[in-house]
Protein backbone atom coordinates (compact mmCIF):
# COMPACT_ATOMS: atom_id res chain seq x y z
CA UNK A 1 0.00 0.00 0.00
CA UNK A 2 1.03 3.61 -0.50
CA UNK A 3 1.60 5.53 2.70
CA UNK A 4 -0.04 8.91 3.29
CA UNK A 5 2.31 11.83 3.85
CA UNK A 6 2.35 13.37 7.33
CA UNK A 7 3.11 17.03 8.03
CA UNK A 8 3.48 19.28 11.07
CA UNK A 9 0.89 22.07 11.13
CA UNK A 10 0.98 23.35 14.71
CA UNK A 11 3.36 23.70 17.66
CA UNK A 12 2.94 24.50 21.34
CA UNK A 13 5.50 24.63 24.15
CA UNK A 14 5.72 25.26 27.87
CA UNK A 15 9.35 24.96 28.95
CA UNK A 16 11.82 26.13 31.59
CA UNK A 17 13.17 28.68 29.10
CA UNK A 18 9.91 29.96 27.64
CA UNK A 19 6.15 29.55 27.96
CA UNK A 20 5.43 29.79 24.23
CA UNK A 21 7.11 28.35 21.15
CA UNK A 22 8.65 31.70 20.23
CA UNK A 23 9.99 32.25 23.76
CA UNK A 24 11.35 28.71 23.82
CA UNK A 25 13.08 29.12 20.47
CA UNK A 26 14.58 32.47 21.43
CA UNK A 27 15.89 30.89 24.61
CA UNK A 28 17.44 28.04 22.64
CA UNK A 29 19.26 30.06 20.03
CA UNK A 30 20.51 32.51 22.65
CA UNK A 31 21.85 29.76 24.89
CA UNK A 32 19.67 30.49 27.91
CA UNK A 33 19.88 28.13 30.89
CA UNK A 34 16.61 27.25 32.60
CA UNK A 35 18.29 25.92 35.74
CA UNK A 36 17.96 27.70 39.08
CA UNK A 37 17.42 26.93 42.75
CA UNK A 38 14.10 25.15 43.29
CA UNK A 39 11.25 27.36 44.47
CA UNK A 40 8.41 24.86 44.71
CA UNK A 41 9.57 23.08 47.90
CA UNK A 42 12.16 23.31 50.67
CA UNK A 43 15.36 21.63 49.46
CA UNK A 44 17.45 22.14 52.61
CA UNK A 45 17.97 18.41 53.21
CA UNK A 46 18.23 17.38 49.54
CA UNK A 47 21.47 16.59 47.71
CA UNK A 48 20.27 18.53 44.67
CA UNK A 49 18.71 21.91 45.33
CA UNK A 50 18.07 23.10 41.77
CA UNK A 51 16.16 22.16 38.64
CA UNK A 52 14.74 23.57 35.44
CA UNK A 53 11.31 24.64 36.65
CA UNK A 54 8.58 26.20 34.53
CA UNK A 55 8.42 29.89 35.42
CA UNK A 56 5.49 32.32 35.68
CA UNK A 57 2.90 29.68 34.82
CA UNK A 58 -0.54 30.69 36.12
CA UNK A 59 -2.72 27.59 36.14
CA UNK A 60 -5.60 29.39 37.86
CA UNK A 61 -5.53 32.16 35.27
CA UNK A 62 -5.48 29.67 32.40
CA UNK A 63 -7.97 27.11 33.70
CA UNK A 64 -9.83 28.84 36.49
CA UNK A 65 -9.11 27.98 40.13
CA UNK A 66 -11.83 25.34 40.42
CA UNK A 67 -10.75 23.37 37.35
CA UNK A 68 -7.03 23.78 38.05
CA UNK A 69 -7.47 22.07 41.43
CA UNK A 70 -8.83 18.98 39.66
CA UNK A 71 -5.72 18.56 37.49
CA UNK A 72 -2.18 17.48 38.27
CA UNK A 73 0.46 19.89 36.96
CA UNK A 74 1.45 17.48 34.17
CA UNK A 75 -2.11 17.75 32.81
CA UNK A 76 -2.21 21.52 33.28
CA UNK A 77 0.99 21.75 31.25
CA UNK A 78 -0.42 19.47 28.54
CA UNK A 79 -3.57 21.55 28.13
CA UNK A 80 -1.59 24.80 28.05
CA UNK A 81 0.85 23.76 25.32
CA UNK A 82 -1.95 22.14 23.34
CA UNK A 83 -4.02 25.30 23.31
CA UNK A 84 -1.09 27.14 21.75
CA UNK A 85 -0.65 24.41 19.13
CA UNK A 86 -4.37 24.37 18.27
CA UNK A 87 -4.37 28.13 17.81
CA UNK A 88 -1.11 27.99 15.86
CA UNK A 89 -2.58 25.38 13.50
CA UNK A 90 -5.71 27.50 12.94
CA UNK A 91 -7.98 24.60 13.90
CA UNK A 92 -11.76 24.99 13.95
CA UNK A 93 -12.91 21.56 15.06
CA UNK A 94 -16.54 22.36 14.23
CA UNK A 95 -15.54 22.20 10.56
CA UNK A 96 -13.57 18.93 10.84
CA UNK A 97 -14.44 15.26 11.27
CA UNK A 98 -13.52 14.86 14.92
CA UNK A 99 -14.00 11.08 14.69
CA UNK A 100 -10.77 11.05 12.67
CA UNK A 101 -8.76 13.31 14.98
CA UNK A 102 -7.02 11.66 17.92
CA UNK A 103 -4.70 12.39 20.82
CA UNK A 104 -1.62 10.30 21.61
CA UNK A 105 0.39 11.69 24.48
CA UNK A 106 3.64 10.80 26.22
CA UNK A 107 4.28 10.79 29.98
CA UNK A 108 7.05 8.95 31.73
CA UNK A 109 5.59 9.16 35.23
CA UNK A 110 2.33 11.12 35.23
CA UNK A 111 0.76 12.67 38.32
CA UNK A 112 3.61 12.29 40.78
CA UNK A 113 2.72 15.47 42.72
CA UNK A 114 -0.84 14.25 43.22
CA UNK A 115 0.35 10.84 44.39
CA UNK A 116 2.86 12.40 46.79
CA UNK A 117 0.34 14.82 48.30
CA UNK A 118 -2.33 12.17 48.84
CA UNK A 119 0.00 9.61 50.40
CA UNK A 120 1.60 12.21 52.66
CA UNK A 121 -1.82 13.40 53.83
CA UNK A 122 -2.82 9.80 54.56
CA UNK A 123 0.39 9.18 56.50
CA UNK A 124 -0.27 12.22 58.67
CA UNK A 125 -3.76 11.03 59.55
CA UNK A 126 -5.13 8.41 61.92
CA UNK A 127 -5.21 5.63 59.35
CA UNK A 128 -8.66 6.43 58.07
CA UNK A 129 -8.69 6.29 54.24
CA UNK A 130 -9.60 9.92 53.59
CA UNK A 131 -8.52 10.40 49.99
CA UNK A 132 -9.54 13.13 47.57
CA UNK A 133 -12.08 11.75 45.08
CA UNK A 134 -9.92 13.24 42.32
CA UNK A 135 -6.83 11.33 43.53
CA UNK A 136 -6.89 8.53 40.95
CA UNK A 137 -8.18 10.50 37.92
CA UNK A 138 -5.64 13.27 38.64
CA UNK A 139 -2.73 10.86 38.93
CA UNK A 140 -3.07 8.28 36.16
CA UNK A 141 -0.70 8.77 33.23
CA UNK A 142 -3.40 8.40 30.57
CA UNK A 143 -5.49 11.31 31.83
CA UNK A 144 -3.72 14.08 29.87
CA UNK A 145 -4.92 12.93 26.41
CA UNK A 146 -8.30 12.24 27.98
CA UNK A 147 -8.64 15.86 29.05
CA UNK A 148 -7.37 17.12 25.70
CA UNK A 149 -9.97 15.06 23.84
CA UNK A 150 -12.73 16.22 26.19
CA UNK A 151 -11.80 19.89 25.76
CA UNK A 152 -11.88 19.77 21.96
CA UNK A 153 -14.39 16.97 21.38
CA UNK A 154 -11.94 14.66 19.61
CA UNK A 155 -13.18 11.06 19.22
CA UNK A 156 -10.30 9.44 17.35
CA UNK A 157 -7.68 7.12 18.94
CA UNK A 158 -6.72 8.31 22.40
CA UNK A 159 -4.02 6.92 24.69
CA UNK A 160 -0.73 7.55 26.47
CA UNK A 161 2.63 6.08 25.58
CA UNK A 162 4.82 5.33 28.59
CA UNK A 163 8.46 4.51 27.85
CA UNK A 164 10.25 6.72 30.36
CA UNK A 165 12.28 9.39 28.57
CA UNK A 166 11.36 8.02 25.13
CA UNK A 167 7.64 8.45 25.82
CA UNK A 168 6.81 11.44 23.65
CA UNK A 169 8.97 10.23 20.77
CA UNK A 170 6.87 7.07 20.92
CA UNK A 171 3.70 9.18 20.93
CA UNK A 172 4.88 10.96 17.77
CA UNK A 173 5.73 7.68 16.05
CA UNK A 174 2.37 6.12 16.91
CA UNK A 175 0.53 9.21 15.65
CA UNK A 176 2.64 9.23 12.48
CA UNK A 177 1.85 5.59 11.79
CA UNK A 178 -1.91 5.94 12.31
CA UNK A 179 -2.02 8.84 9.87
CA UNK A 180 0.18 7.37 7.16
CA UNK A 181 -1.85 4.14 7.28
CA UNK A 182 -5.02 6.14 6.67
CA UNK A 183 -6.52 5.44 10.11
CA UNK A 184 -6.86 9.11 11.06
CA UNK A 185 -6.55 12.59 9.57
CA UNK A 186 -4.82 14.35 12.46
CA UNK A 187 -3.31 13.84 15.87
CA UNK A 188 -2.54 16.11 18.76
CA UNK A 189 0.68 14.53 19.98
CA UNK A 190 3.52 15.30 22.35
CA UNK A 191 4.19 14.89 26.04
CA UNK A 192 4.25 16.49 29.46
CA UNK A 193 5.94 15.90 32.80
CA UNK A 194 5.97 17.50 36.26
CA UNK A 195 8.32 15.75 38.66
CA UNK A 196 10.04 18.65 40.39
CA UNK A 197 8.84 17.82 43.89
CA UNK A 198 10.18 16.01 46.94
CA UNK A 199 9.54 12.54 45.50
CA UNK A 200 10.95 13.28 42.05
CA UNK A 201 14.13 15.00 43.15
CA UNK A 202 14.63 12.68 46.12
CA UNK A 203 14.10 9.59 44.00
CA UNK A 204 16.53 10.58 41.28
CA UNK A 205 19.05 11.70 43.94
CA UNK A 206 18.86 8.24 45.49
CA UNK A 207 19.91 6.82 42.11
CA UNK A 208 22.83 9.29 41.89
CA UNK A 209 21.35 10.39 38.54
CA UNK A 210 21.14 14.15 39.16
CA UNK A 211 23.84 16.79 39.08
CA UNK A 212 24.68 18.15 42.52
CA UNK A 213 26.35 21.34 41.30
CA UNK A 214 24.41 23.45 43.80
CA UNK A 215 26.98 26.25 43.73
CA UNK A 216 26.34 26.94 40.03
CA UNK A 217 22.97 25.60 38.85
CA UNK A 218 22.92 27.54 35.59
CA UNK A 219 25.92 25.61 34.26
CA UNK A 220 25.07 22.23 35.81
CA UNK A 221 23.70 20.62 32.64
CA UNK A 222 26.95 19.97 30.73
CA UNK A 223 26.45 17.38 27.99
CA UNK A 224 29.78 16.11 26.64
CA UNK A 225 31.84 18.21 29.04
CA UNK A 226 34.59 16.48 30.98
CA UNK A 227 33.12 17.60 34.31
CA UNK A 228 29.48 16.59 33.73
CA UNK A 229 28.04 14.99 36.86
CA UNK A 230 24.44 14.04 36.07
CA UNK A 231 21.30 15.39 34.49
CA UNK A 232 19.23 18.37 35.62
CA UNK A 233 15.53 17.68 36.16
CA UNK A 234 13.15 19.69 33.99
CA UNK A 235 9.40 20.03 33.58
CA UNK A 236 6.92 21.25 30.99
CA UNK A 237 5.13 20.14 27.84
CA UNK A 238 5.39 20.13 24.08
CA UNK A 239 2.56 19.68 21.57
CA UNK A 240 2.87 18.89 17.88
CA UNK A 241 -0.07 18.77 15.48
CA UNK A 242 0.54 15.99 12.96
CA UNK A 243 -1.77 15.96 9.94
CA UNK A 244 -2.26 14.06 6.71
CA UNK A 245 -0.90 16.22 3.90
CA UNK A 246 -3.99 16.44 1.71
CA UNK A 247 -6.17 17.17 4.74
CA UNK A 248 -3.81 20.00 5.71
CA UNK A 249 -3.76 21.42 2.20
CA UNK A 250 -7.55 21.26 1.91
CA UNK A 251 -7.98 23.53 4.91
CA UNK A 252 -5.16 25.86 3.88
CA UNK A 253 -2.87 25.01 6.79
CA UNK A 254 0.65 26.33 7.10
CA UNK A 255 3.19 23.52 7.12
CA UNK A 256 6.30 23.58 9.30
CA UNK A 257 7.88 20.32 8.16
CA UNK A 258 7.18 16.77 7.09
CA UNK A 259 7.63 13.79 9.40
CA UNK A 260 9.17 11.00 7.36
CA UNK A 261 10.32 8.30 9.75
CA UNK A 262 10.53 6.83 13.20
CA UNK A 263 12.42 3.97 14.78
CA UNK A 264 12.07 2.02 18.03
CA UNK A 265 14.34 -0.47 19.77
CA UNK A 266 15.29 -1.93 23.14
CA UNK A 267 18.70 -2.18 24.77
CA UNK A 268 17.69 -5.45 26.48
CA UNK A 269 20.57 -4.81 28.85
CA UNK A 270 19.93 -3.05 32.19
CA UNK A 271 17.18 -1.41 34.22
CA UNK A 272 18.70 2.08 34.03
CA UNK A 273 22.10 2.00 32.28
CA UNK A 274 22.35 2.15 28.49
CA UNK A 275 24.14 -0.63 26.66
CA UNK A 276 27.90 -0.02 27.03
CA UNK A 277 28.45 -0.37 23.29
CA UNK A 278 25.45 1.79 22.37
CA UNK A 279 23.79 -1.12 20.56
CA UNK A 280 20.21 -0.05 21.24
CA UNK A 281 20.92 3.56 20.32
CA UNK A 282 22.60 2.54 17.06
CA UNK A 283 19.76 0.14 16.27
CA UNK A 284 17.05 2.76 16.76
CA UNK A 285 18.81 5.35 14.58
CA UNK A 286 19.25 2.78 11.81
CA UNK A 287 15.58 1.79 12.14
CA UNK A 288 14.46 5.41 11.79
CA UNK A 289 16.71 5.96 8.76
CA UNK A 290 15.41 2.79 7.13
CA UNK A 291 11.81 3.80 7.82
CA UNK A 292 12.45 7.18 6.18
CA UNK A 293 14.30 5.54 3.27
CA UNK A 294 17.40 7.58 4.05
CA UNK A 295 21.11 7.03 4.57
CA UNK A 296 23.24 8.80 7.20
CA UNK A 297 24.53 11.06 4.42
CA UNK A 298 21.05 12.64 4.23
CA UNK A 299 21.00 13.90 7.84
CA UNK A 300 22.14 17.45 8.62
CA UNK A 301 21.48 17.68 12.35
CA UNK A 302 20.97 15.24 15.22
CA UNK A 303 19.30 16.53 18.37
CA UNK A 304 20.80 13.99 20.72
CA UNK A 305 19.41 12.57 23.95
CA UNK A 306 22.55 14.02 25.59
CA UNK A 307 21.53 14.13 29.25
CA UNK A 308 24.89 15.20 30.76
CA UNK A 309 25.53 11.88 32.50
CA UNK A 310 29.03 10.37 32.66
CA UNK A 311 27.87 7.05 31.16
CA UNK A 312 25.09 7.99 28.75
CA UNK A 313 26.76 10.71 26.69
CA UNK A 314 29.74 8.63 25.45
CA UNK A 315 27.55 5.67 24.55
CA UNK A 316 25.23 7.80 22.42
CA UNK A 317 28.16 9.32 20.54
CA UNK A 318 29.66 5.88 20.02
CA UNK A 319 26.33 4.79 18.54
CA UNK A 320 26.19 7.82 16.22
CA UNK A 321 29.76 7.11 15.11
CA UNK A 322 28.85 3.48 14.41
CA UNK A 323 25.81 4.50 12.33
CA UNK A 324 27.17 7.58 10.57
CA UNK A 325 30.80 6.66 10.06
CA UNK A 326 32.73 9.62 8.67
CA UNK A 327 29.43 11.50 8.16
CA UNK A 328 29.56 12.25 11.87
CA UNK A 329 32.07 15.00 11.03
CA UNK A 330 29.70 16.60 8.52
CA UNK A 331 26.60 16.89 10.72
CA UNK A 332 25.78 19.18 13.61
CA UNK A 333 25.07 17.57 16.96
CA UNK A 334 23.59 19.36 19.93
CA UNK A 335 21.85 18.68 23.21
CA UNK A 336 19.14 21.18 24.03
CA UNK A 337 18.91 19.56 27.48
CA UNK A 338 21.89 21.75 28.31
CA UNK A 339 19.30 24.56 28.42
CA UNK A 340 15.98 22.96 29.32
CA UNK A 341 17.19 20.20 31.58
CA UNK A 342 15.70 16.76 31.13
CA UNK A 343 11.91 16.83 30.75
CA UNK A 344 11.66 13.02 30.93
CA UNK A 345 8.38 12.03 29.22
CA UNK A 346 8.12 15.47 27.60
CA UNK A 347 11.73 15.55 26.37
CA UNK A 348 11.07 14.02 22.96
CA UNK A 349 8.30 16.48 22.17
CA UNK A 350 10.14 19.66 23.14
CA UNK A 351 13.28 18.42 21.38
CA UNK A 352 11.29 17.53 18.25
CA UNK A 353 10.00 21.11 18.29
CA UNK A 354 13.59 22.37 18.52
CA UNK A 355 14.51 20.14 15.57
CA UNK A 356 11.54 21.32 13.48
CA UNK A 357 12.42 24.96 14.17
CA UNK A 358 16.04 24.29 13.23
CA UNK A 359 14.70 23.11 9.86
CA UNK A 360 12.43 26.10 9.49
CA UNK A 361 14.93 28.76 10.55
CA UNK A 362 18.25 27.32 9.39
CA UNK A 363 19.80 27.62 12.86
CA UNK A 364 21.23 24.83 15.03
CA UNK A 365 20.61 25.38 18.76
CA UNK A 366 23.80 25.06 20.81
CA UNK A 367 25.02 22.71 23.50
CA UNK A 368 25.78 25.24 26.22
CA UNK A 369 27.91 24.94 29.35
CA UNK A 370 30.94 23.47 27.63
CA UNK A 371 34.10 24.34 29.49
CA UNK A 372 36.51 21.41 29.27
CA UNK A 373 36.98 18.96 26.41
CA UNK A 374 36.53 15.31 27.29
CA UNK A 375 39.18 13.16 25.61
CA UNK A 376 36.53 10.45 25.23
CA UNK A 377 35.06 12.47 22.35
CA UNK A 378 36.65 13.03 18.94
CA UNK A 379 37.47 16.77 18.77
CA UNK A 380 36.49 16.82 15.07
CA UNK A 381 32.83 16.22 15.96
CA UNK A 382 30.74 19.40 15.81
CA UNK A 383 28.81 19.47 19.09
CA UNK A 384 27.68 23.07 18.39
CA UNK A 385 29.24 24.11 21.68
CA UNK A 386 28.04 27.29 23.38
CA UNK A 387 26.86 29.22 20.30
CA UNK A 388 24.06 28.56 17.81
CA UNK A 389 25.21 27.98 14.23
CA UNK A 390 23.53 28.94 10.98
CA UNK A 391 23.17 26.10 8.50
CA UNK A 392 20.95 25.06 5.63
CA UNK A 393 19.09 22.24 7.37
CA UNK A 394 17.04 19.88 5.23
CA UNK A 395 16.65 16.77 7.40
CA UNK A 396 16.90 16.32 11.19
CA UNK A 397 16.91 13.34 13.51
CA UNK A 398 15.99 13.50 17.21
CA UNK A 399 16.79 10.75 19.72
CA UNK A 400 15.16 9.72 22.98
CA UNK A 401 16.25 6.93 25.34
CA UNK A 402 14.56 5.82 28.56
CA UNK A 403 15.08 3.73 31.68
CA UNK A 404 14.22 0.15 30.88
CA UNK A 405 16.22 0.33 27.67
CA UNK A 406 13.51 2.04 25.60
CA UNK A 407 14.78 3.88 22.51
CA UNK A 408 12.84 5.97 19.99
CA UNK A 409 14.13 8.21 17.20
CA UNK A 410 12.17 10.52 14.88
CA UNK A 411 13.06 12.19 11.58
CA UNK A 412 11.68 15.36 10.00
CA UNK A 413 12.48 17.06 6.69
CA UNK A 414 11.78 20.35 5.01
CA UNK A 415 8.38 20.22 3.37
CA UNK A 416 8.32 20.15 -0.42
CA UNK A 417 5.01 19.93 -2.28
Amino acid sequence: MEFKRVVVTGLGALTPIGNTVSEYWNGLINGVSGAALIKSFDTEKFKTKFACEVKNFDADGFLGRKDARKLDPFVQYALFSTEEAVQDAGLDFSKLDTNRIGVIWGAGIGGLKTFLDEVMNFAKGDGSPRFNPFFIPKMIADIAPGHISIKYGLRGPNFTTVSACASSNNSLIDSFNYIRLGKANMFISGGSEAIINEAGIGGFNAMHALSTRNDDPATASRPFDLDRDGFVAGEGAGTIILEELEHAKARGAKIYAEMIGGGMSADAYHMTAPHPDGLGAASVMRAALEDANLTPADIDYVNVHGTSTPIGDPQEIKAIHDVFGDDIYRINISSTKSMTGHLLGAAGAVEAIASILALKNGIIPPTINHFTDDPAFDPKINFTFNTAQKRDVKIVQSNGFGFGGHNASVIFKKYED
